[in-house]
Formats: C-alpha cells, structure tokens, sequence
C-alpha cells in the first residue's frame, strides 16, 4: 500500500496555505477546494436557473453522493439518509424506537456522547433505565460485561465508538456480535470514526450509524449521514414526516421503505453537493491508507507530549484513534486552546458535557484534545510542540 501524498493533500485544501496548523479535525476539519468549488457551483446553478428549477441536478448531486457513502461503509445505496447534523440524525433514529415503557433498559458506553443521553432523556420519562456497560483493565467498554447484563428487558445497546475526549477505540464489532446474538438493536455513534477509520457496517452488525460531515470526512457543516440496517427499518417510526419520507399513494400516506423516510423535502442540495465531493474524495484517497497516516502522525505527537514535563495524557484503549485527550499543569484546558490560537495552532478542548459519564467517572473537569488528520505534516507536528513546550514555561 503506497504512502497518501500529503503534500498534495494540502496542495489542494485552502486551509492549510493559510499558516495555520489545524489539529481540531474531530471538530470540523479543512474541505478541500473541490469541495468547495462543488458547493459554490450548485449555488450559482440556483441563482442562475431558480432554486427549485436547480433541484434537478441537485438531486443527481445528492444519489452520487448517497452511492459514495455506500461505498465507504460497505452498506446499500438505500440504507443511506442526509441529515442537517450527527446529533438529528441519531436524535430522529432514536425517537424512531418509541413508545418507551417502565423497565426498559438502554445500555451504553461509559463514553457516550452526551448529546446522545440528552435525546434519550424522552424514553427515562417513560420509564426506561440507562445502565452503564462496565469497561476493562483498560477503559474501553467490555464485551463479557455486556453478555452479562442482557436481559429481555433490554431495548437498545448504544456505543460511541471513538469518544470525543481522547483516543479510545471501542470494540464496535465485539460489542455488535453480543447484540446481534441476542436480537437487540445496536446504534453506534461513528461521529469520529467515519473519514477516520475503515467502517464496515457488515462487520460492525449495527441496526443504525450516524457520522457528522464537518469531521473527518471533511465536509462541510450542516451535513450528516445516517445508516439504517434494511430489515431493521420495519422497528423505525419515524416522528417527522412530510410528504416526501411519507409520500402520498392510492392509500394514503406512506412511509418510504428505505432509509429516505428520515428525510424531509427540504435539504441544502449545495451542502450536500460538498459531502458528496468530500465522500469521493475519501473513496479515492482510501480508508486504510487514511488510517494508516493518522495512526503515524497521531503516535509522533504522543511521544512528543510524553517528553515535555507537566503533560498528562489521558486516553485510554490499546489500539487508539487520532484524537489525543492531555492536559498541561498549571493551564485550563480552554485558556491553552486560545493561547495555542494566538500562534495560528488550532486544537480543541472539551468539557464534562461531552462525554460526561466518563469524565465524572475520571475526575476530569476538562481535556485539550488535538486530532490529527492526513493534512498535518512534520511541520504542524514541530509547532504544536514547541509552543507547549514555550507555554509550560
């Protein structure tokens, strides 16, 4: 497998001629100027030949794009759904799944996203329990504690599978082969794993899988994409409906049989024209040569922290993703995130609300976090890590 050339990666991407060192890809990464070059372009077919009169090619804009996120997940064209954002598309998945009685039991990650145990605030107020999956020895969820706590009660197992606050990478298709085993739904929020890792959703055995555009996949935001396993669709009632997830027949209104009954009429086809370029883009680069330099760029960055006194890291797991939790004594986490700004070096930073039963179960307040991507090159590595090494003192 030959090398990406990274240096035709930045070549091609406007963000990085700006001398900035971006190292918040797992926030929103840099689009490429085809990416952009695609979004403008549908903009000016609207302005030219009308909005709707432009829907036409939009549409043909939007299959292609459907057929490459196929293709990236090794899933069919039509178990695929856009969505405005990661959070709605799990969020309508989700809600999908009522009514909630008292007793049913949802079992999730210690990692889970918080905006996830915010949606499934609707099914507590039913009655349904939230249960936490124990981890192993090292901070990822385990498999033979899930086995343990299945019962028929339980509804639903959701995984985050790369939490937002370090570099873990929970064992997805472990934890699906448990589900499937027992006929239990399986979500996996994949927000950080899509662009990042290989995504296989055979493999994986998940009934639902959303990922953001705006991260690894560096589309741009606004996007989302939402899997739906085909035979699981007949267990989703969806609570929006509009007459295209609902289209009129002889009978009335029904719902679509594929994954478009979570979509609704309306949909920014210039947005979606960007994920789609941003889906090719990825296809063509391929996944495991992406992997492949994250995990190099990423374990460079680590040694370097590890020998700058005063960091601490705090990712857990043993194979881990390119997103890298620490924090440096003496500073918020927040505050070095802008100090690092003011040298154009851009990192993230997170608090509890992400992912707050793990950073409770932690002791952590907060965590700066850089996430790599195959744009950063050795020079974005040597920045990022004098300037810690000049803010430590």
């Amino acid at each position: 497998m030959s090398p990406l050339n990274i240096q035709a990666l930045r070549d091609a991407t406007p963000g990085c001629q700006s001398g900035i060192a971006h190292f918040n890809h797992a926030g929103a990464s840099l689009p490429s100027q085809a990416t952009l070059d695609a979004i403008i372009e549908q903009l000016h077919r609207e302005a030219r030949d009308g909005p709707m009169e432009a829907g036409e090619y939009g549409a043909q804009l939007l299959d292609n794009a459907r057929h490459a996120a196929g293709q990236l997940l090794n899933a069919p064209t039509a178990s695929i759904a856009f969505a405005g954002s990661g959070s709605t598309a799990w969020s309508m998945a989700f809600q999908a799944l009522a009514p909630w009685q008292p007793g049913d039991r949802i079992l999730v990650g210690r990692h889970e996203w918080g905006g996830n145990l915010a949606s499934m605030q609707l099914a507590v107020q039913a009655g349904a329990r939230i249960e936490v999956i124990p981890c192993d020895a090292t901070g990822a969820v385990c498999p033979l504690a899930l086995e343990a706590m299945i019962d028929a009660k339980v509804r639903l197992i959701d995984l985050t599978w790369l939490p937002a606050n370090g570099g873990l990478i929970n064992p997805a298709q472990a934890i699906g082969e448990v589900a499937r085993r027992h006929g239990i739904p399986y979500f996996i929020d994949a927000g950080q794993a899509v662009g990042q890792v290989p995504v296989d959703v055979q493999a994986l055995h998940c009934d639902v899988l959303k990922s953001a555009g705006r991260k690894h996949l560096r589309g741009p935001r606004g996007t989302a994409l939402l899997y739906v396993r085909p035979d699981f669709l007949k267990q989703l009632n969806p609570a929006q409906r509009d007459v295209f997830s609902a289209p009129w027949t002889t009978e009335g209104f029904d719902l679509r049989n594929d994954a478009r009954r979570f979509e609704t009429s309306e949909a920014s086809y210039a947005l979606l024209a960007g994920l789609g370029n941003a889906l090719q883009e990825i296809n063509q680069l391929g996944i495991a040569r992406v992997w492949e330099t994250v995990s190099q760029v990423s374990e460079r960055i680590r040694e370097g922290l590890r020998q700058i006194p005063g960091i601490t890291l705090h990712d857990l797991g043993t194979c881990q993703s390119g997103l890298i939790a620490f924090n440096l004594a003496g500073w918020d986490a927040f505050e070095l995130k802008r100090q690092l700004g003011l040298k154009r070096i851009n990192i993230g930073a997170n608090d509890v609300a992400y992912t707050p039963l793990d950073m409770q179960a932690r002791g952590l307040a907060s965590i700066a976090r850089v996430s790599v991507s195959p744009l950063n090159n050795t020079h974005d590595v040597e920045r990022l890590l004098v300037a810690l090494e000049q803010l430590r003192g």
